[in-house]
Order: structure tokens, then sequence, then C-alpha cells
């Protein structure tokens, strides 16, 4: 049987937006090892991507008039993408990275229970995988013998999961911002954070160039803001479009399986049974969910 075109693109596309999303950890952990503040690392990544999206946009013609309605739909999805990444940053500093990354990806999860407070009640698969789920984050947060797991980084992490679920459910149920397209969305998202972080630089006085020195710095800094910023929204749309969305989340489970191996192959992170067997309850409970519901 020959392989749809669709296909060819749409499966390769699902699978490098779970790998590069997953890569955050690859350039954010030196930068903060080097001094770094979280502030100024995702002030750099985010005014990189809308200074490469912006040029994108001017030269597609992809600029069009907003609404005041739209324009505060998008303050808000920018105010929640923009508290995704600095809670998901700040737990980088209390859990190891590839556990903080992967209890992000229960996003999914977390979707489906803010939708039963909007009267979309799931249906038994999704409420077996939300079971399933929790039992695997309850696993992941046990630690073994010299190996303690603080319960800050799983909060932050979490709520960092829980800022993501919010941005996904207003994208999907707010009808005002339905025409804008992906790149315009991306872009007016990240300008906010790229407002935002300044800001709270001054507010705590944080210097910007502490700690980001020399070429590996500014590695790290366009690596962060071109692979799991642009690179995986680019390739998130361009997956969706061609195999739907129900396939290319699926193909989300890239993400935490990247940054596990980032972590215990790169920064020596510990990697226990307890957190092998919750990562692998979580990861076949959200894939199920997804793959049986058609959502």
């Amino acid at each position: 049987m020959a392989i749809s075109k669709n296909a060819i693109i749409g499966y390769p596309a699902g699978i490098i937006t779970g790998i590069t999303y997953g890569l955050n950890p690859l350039f954010a952990i030196p930068l903060m090892a080097q001094g770094a503040a979280i502030e100024s690392i995702l002030f750099f990544r985010y005014a990189i991507a809308v200074l490469v999206l912006g040029c994108y946009l001017l030269i597609r013609r992809g600029f069009v008039k907003l609404s005041m309605h739209q324009v505060w739909v998008l303050l808000a999805l920018g105010v929640l993408y923009t508290m995704s990444s600095l809670l998901l940053f700040e737990s980088y500093q209390y859990i190891a990275s590839g556990l903080a990354t992967t209890l992000v990806f229960l996003y999914p999860v977390i979707v489906a229970l803010i939708m039963v407070f909007l009267g979309v009640v799931p249906s038994w698969p999704v409420w077996l995988a939300i079971a399933a789920t929790f039992g695997g984050v309850i696993m992941m947060t046990q630690g073994e013998a010299g190996h303690t797991i603080d319960p800050l980084g799983v909060i932050l992490s979490i709520g960092s999961a829980i800022s993501y679920s919010l941005f996904i459910v207003i994208i999907n149920r707010n009808r005002k911002i339905a025409d804008i397209s992906n790149t315009l969305l991306t872009f007016a998202t990240l300008c906010v954070g790229a407002i935002i972080f300044p800001v709270k630089m001054l507010l705590s006085d944080v210097t910007m160039m502490n700690g980001i020195e020399g070429v590996g710095s500014w590695f790290n800094l366009l690596g962060l803001a071109i692979l799991p910023t642009i690179v995986s929204t680019a390739t998130l749309a361009l997956a969706t479009r061609n195999i739907g969305a129900t396939k290319a989340s699926v193909l989300g489970v890239f993400e935490p399986i990247t940054a596990m191996l980032v972590g215990t192959l790169m920064f020596g992170e510990p990697l226990t049974m307890s957190i092998i067997v919750g990562i692998s309850i979580a990861i076949v409970a959200v894939t199920l969910m997804i793959s049986l519901t058609k959502r």
C-alpha cells in the first residue's frame, strides 16, 4: 500500500515537534549553571524568536488588522504561555529537568479535566487515562534511596502544565481568534513574554547579561529560540494539517522521552526505577486517551 504524501510530511513533522520541545533542558541548564537569570534566558529566547517570526510575517505579508477583543485574547494567551515557560524553567532548580519536562506532558489530561468544568463530560477512556496518569505522577515523585524529589519542583512543573492547558483550551474554544494564523498567534504570544520579562527583571533588580558570556551562551540562546520555540511550533502546525490533531498529539510522546534522555545522558540526572515506571504509565495512558477518543 502506497504511503500518502500527507503521511510522509505529517509523521516526521510530529516526531520533530516532540523531540525539539524536549530539548529545552539541553540549552537552558548550561545557561542556568553559568548564573544566567531565568528571566534573561527567557527574554532572549522570546526576543530572538519574535525577530525571526516578525521577519517571516513581513515577507509573507502575514500581519492582519486585529479587533480589540482579539488583542485582549492574545494578551491573555501570551500571559499564560509566559507563565508556562517561567514555571518550567523555575522547576529545573528543584528537580531533574527530564522529570520536570515530562510532567508538563500531562497537559492533555489537564485539558480533559478543564473541559469537565466547561460541560464536556469525558468518555470512559479519558477517565481511565486520568486515573492512570495521576498514578504515574505519584510513582514519578517517589524518591528512592539517595534520591529525594523536591515537592516544590513537582508543583512548579504541574503549574506549567496547567498554564499551557489553559492556553490550549482558549485557542480551541475562542472563536474570535479562529481566523488568526498559527504564525501570527505565536508571534503575538511571544511578544507578550518579550515585554513581561524585561519588566520583571527591572522590578527584581536582575542583571540582564549576568551569566551570558561567550559564544557558548549565545549558541544556547539561539538553540532555545529556534528548536523548542520556532521549529516545534512550525512542525506542530505542519503535522496537525497533514495527519490531524489526534495523531500529531500522540507523537508528542517523543517530548518526555527526549527530555529524560537529555537529562540522564548530558547532565547525569538520576533515572530511578520509580521514575521509569511512572513515566511509562503516564505516556501509555495519555497516548491511549488521545487514540481512543479521537479528540
